[in-house]
């Protein structure tokens, strides 16, 4: 049974709060802060009752240190003098929830079960984060299979290098989290990260968030202001979709990686800057500059390490395991309970061509997460623009005629889906389905197997 300590400075609240609790927990009372301490730092807690006012002592106080020796645990408040102002503070200070006395049971059971789901699925994200981090992961980012463990590799060898870098890849597929972790996993990982969006921001408001400006300089100019390189002094300025840059811009950012130096608006005096410059975009820059859209010299300049951010189309194997990261993920900030996906919803995800890459993966679950009725999330509880995609493509199978296989797709998950359609066709007959394919009963084992293994 879970562990409950109950926190009162009158002895007939812990003794009928026991008595209603003893079937379901194991229960410990304390009647003040010393006895209660004692208790959590000897005794395996899961959750705490505390009285917001033990006398001459502060609850919140207690909260507090509670919450230092074991930060896992769940504490809900009761208090018989309830305020916002109150309830506020114990929620800023850790509490799980909060209660008004008088305490009604069927409430405070509820509450009960509510928190130790919370703290079991913590565990969980935790113990999965954990994994992650050790196995799976770089920097916070998940994946294990061959295309992202290149982008790890890459990551690692220039984690220390001042040189710029030019992040490509679709959108969605993790640029950013990409120069975060060049950043915090580098030698600069004390100095600022910052990041600006370069299509965003009109040109004349950029060119000032970048190189500061001089009081006076324009209407509304009231004061001086440092621009982003100069703040990010020793640090990473990351220019997110670099491609939208205004060509008299790509000039200023020129110099800026060539000389070290920034001019801010208004001025003619110039600073020194000690800063790693990484940019991104999803174009195709090469022709941006063919267009004469953007400048020859700066590309170059930013293309000194390039770093490509595969597509979730060219990491399918890393599937599961990113629908499981942001399964907990969106059970913790959502404050769900457990989660998950049936074994159709699964089938359906993990073959899902996934245009909006990691981004809409992520989107797709806190989706399911936030709307689904039970534990198991049901293929009819994915996003409708989802489901309707998913429908076209079934009535496509259905009709025993053809297989639709959407651009965009590898050779090896085309592969998959054609076998798959086949063995469904013929009911599950491996031989029959073997033979219409024209592989040995053996190859179409050791293929099934295999895409089990994925799943």
């Amino acid at each position: 049974m879970p562990h409950l300590l109950i926190v009162d400075d009158e002895p007939s609240i812990c003794v009928s709060l026991s008595f209603a609790l003893e079937d379901e927990y194991t229960v410990w009372t304390a009647t003040d802060p010393q006895e209660a301490l004692e208790i959590v730092r000897t005794k395996e807690i899961d959750c705490v009752l505390l009285d917001l006012s033990l006398g001459p002592y502060s609850g919140l106080e207690l909260l507090a240190t509670f919450k230092q020796i074991k930060p896992e645990m769940t504490v809900i408040m009761m208090t018989a003098y309830g305020t916002i102002e109150s309830s506020v503070q114990a929620i800023k200070a850790g509490a799980y929830h909060y209660l008004a006395k008088p305490l009604h049971m069927d409430e405070v059971k509820l509450l009960l079960h509510k928190a130790l789901d919370y703290r079991n699925l913590h565990r969980r994200v935790q113990a999965l984060s954990e994994a992650v981090r050790q196995q799976q992961s770089y920097a916070g980012i998940v994946g294990k299979g061959p295309a992202i463990q290149k982008v790890f590799q890459l990551i690692e060898k220039v984690k220390d290098i001042s040189s710029s870098i030019l992040i490509t890849g679709e959108s969605g597929t993790g640029k950013e989290l990409v120069a975060r972790a060049i950043h915090f996993e580098g030698n600069r990982r004390d100095a600022p990260f910052s990041v600006i969006n370069c299509a965003a921001i009109p040109e004349a408001l950029l060119e000032s968030e970048l190189f500061g400006h001089e009081k006076g300089t324009f209407t509304g100019a009231y004061q001086s202001k440092q621009g982003l390189f100069e703040r990010s002094q020793g640090g990473t300025v990351f220019l997110d979709e670099i491609g939208e840059m205004p060509i008299a811009l790509q000039a200023k950012l020129l110099r800026v990686i060539q000389e070290k130096v920034v001019t801010p608006l208004g001025s003619y005096e110039t600073k020194e800057v000690d800063i790693r410059i990484i940019a991104a975009t999803n174009r195709q820059l090469e022709e941006e500059v063919a267009r004469g859209r953007f400048r020859e010299d700066l590309f170059y300049r930013l293309n000194v390490i390039p770093i490509r951010t595969p597509s979730l189309r060219e990491r399918r194997e890393d599937i599961p395991l990113l629908l499981e990261h942001f399964l907990c993920q969106s059970a913790v900030t959502l404050g769900k309970g457990t989660k998950s996906f049936s074994a159709e919803a699964k089938k359906w995800l993990y073959s899902y061509a996934y245009p909006g890459n990691v981004r809409e993966l992520a989107n797709i679950v806190e989706y399911a997460v936030a709307l689904s009725q039970g534990e198991v999330i049901t293929l009819d509880e994915l996003p409708p623009a989802l489901m309707e995609r998913m429908g076209s493509q079934r009535r496509v199978r259905g009709d025993q005629e053809g297989i639709v296989i959407p651009s965009g797709v590898t050779l090896e998950e085309a592969e998959r889906r054609i076998i798959m359609h086949a063995l469904e066709l013929h009911g599950g007959h491996r031989k029959k389905t073997a033979e219409q394919l024209g592989i040995s009963e053996r190859g179409l084992r050791q293929k099934l197997k295999q895409y089990q293994e994925i799943m």
